[in-house]
């Protein structure tokens, strides 16, 4: 489980990258433009997720040994 969450974590943080390439800082909010900026916000928030539930595995884990 911890290597999937890994690599969602990965796969994430490369769809993050692909789409600012698609960013027109100049319309944000026209186009293709406001396609990517949802798939950045999206991809940014599957990445805090699954941040959160690796610390959450960790303290739970720490919980279980005492």
């Amino acid at each position: 489980m911890k290597y999937f969450i890994y690599l969602l974590i990965t796969i994430a943080t490369g769809l993050i990258i692909y789409n600012i390439t698609y960013l027109d800082f100049d319309d944000l909010l026209i186009g293709d433009s406001k396609t990517a900026l949802i798939g950045v916000f999206s991809s940014a928030c599957v990445v805090l997720l699954m941040a959160i539930l690796l610390v959450s595995r960790n303290i739970q884990k720490k919980k279980r040994e005492s």
